[in-house]
């Protein structure tokens, strides 16, 4: 029978506080994240809010003068709509009569601002001889580190090393030893025999052929060592410990729609694109004034406001992009049997809403 491991033999599972160097500027860096670089942001970048003396004046289409949708392109959507719908009908688009057909188009107002937030902790690995460079020189603050120049508005990440931050460090999880007890055996590399419960004999009073009557048998898990490899320094001993950095980028987004008394709700619009009037990208955008629609200027003003003082306080904002879309929308009223029914047709790729479609099975739920 093998002797059960020595005391201390199993390290923690999480890294001792001690195991992490005091490096100036990172004071605030603990294992497993937390460490928000927002005190440094604000020391190295202002976003400055753009005067309100220099806002854009910008006069585009109406809402009037965007043709409506011809009848044959209402039908052919339709019908393309039924098709979709397996439990649907198609007799009220071969049969049905259009009786009129009215326009809602409304705008949306976009508003991106693309966003790089940085963040630090301490992060370890096996270490196989990489440089040693902790102290050898001041390492550089959050925002000195270089990263890849991102493409905007898409978002990405990158996480790396922290120069001047790496040291070797005796694994904590296995005390430097590089292997730890079997858990399945508790470290003696043994385990009670299942089919004799450990009495070394069978039914019947012979001896157990599975143990040969020692009421125990080798663990399988860890070939009857007793231990196992190290997970956390993969049988090293030793690990690598520094500062990990992540650069992420981010593509913050609202979008706001301008309410129109189709019967259409609004949200149906989100899914769809529209015909883009304007668009201005820049570091900070200035707010869209001078627009036919109030509702619109109203948006851009309290968006613009927003995102500037909500992302500014949390991150580095790289650019700023504003677009104004029309989004037509067309209200298609056909009769079918002697009643009177509509459906929508909205955005660029004409989509369809018909919620109270007339003929459907009674397994569709309407």
């Amino acid at each position: 029978m093998f002797a059960p491991p020595a005391a201390g033999f199993s390290g923690p599972s999480a890294p001792p506080a001690g195991m992490f160097d005091s490096v100036p500027g990172y004071e605030g860096t603990v294992a497993g994240g937390g460490g928000t670089v927002n005190e440094l942001h604000r020391a190295f970048f202002v976003n400055i809010m753009p005067p309100l003396s220099l806002t854009l004046r910008l006069t585009p289409l109406s809402a009037d003068s965007i043709p409506s949708i011809t009848e044959d392109t209402a039908r052919e959507a339709f019908a393309l709509f039924a098709s979709s719908k397996c439990c649907y009908s198609s007799a009220p688009v071969k049969d049905g009569v259009i009786t009129s057909m009215d326009a809602f188009n409304t705008y949306r107002y976009r508003l991106e601002t693309f966003t790089e937030s940085r963040s630090t902790e301490w992060s370890h690995k096996p270490y196989n001889g990489q440089p040693v460079d902790a102290f050898s020189q001041p390492s550089p603050g959050p925002w000195d580190v270089p990263a890849k120049t991102p493409s905007f508005f898409v978002g990405d990440k990158q996480v790396m090393k922290v120069p001047y931050t790496s040291s070797m460090k005796p694994c904590h999880a296995c005390v430097g030893l590089g292997r730890k007890p079997c858990k399945h055996c508790s470290g003696f590399g043994n385990r009670v025999c299942s089919p004799c419960n450990g009495s070394g004999m069978q039914y019947g009073g012979n001896q157990c052929l599975h143990c040969s009557g020692r009421g125990r048998t080798n663990c399988s898990f860890c070939h009857g060592e007793g231990a196992k490899q190290c997970d956390t320094c993969r049988g090293k001993q030793q690990l690598l410990v520094y500062i990990s950095l992540t650069v992420k980028w981010t593509n913050n987004c609202d979008n706001y729609v301008v309410e129109q008394s189709s019967g259409l709700q609004v949200d149906n619009l989100c899914k769809v694109s529209g015909k883009r009037l304007f668009r201005d990208s820049q570091h900070l955008v200035y707010p869209v004034m001078g627009f036919p629609d109030p509702a619109v200027v109203s948006a851009a003003q309290r968006l613009v406001g927003e995102h500037q003082g909500k992302y500014s306080a949390t991150s580095r904002i790289l650019q700023q992009r504003q677009t104004i879309e029309l989004i037509p929308v067309t209200k298609v009223t056909y009769a079918w049997k002697g009643k009177s029914h509509i459906y929508f047709v909205y955005g660029k790729e004409f989509k369809v809403n018909a919620d109270n479609y007339p003929a459907t099975c009674c397994c569709t739920v309407m």
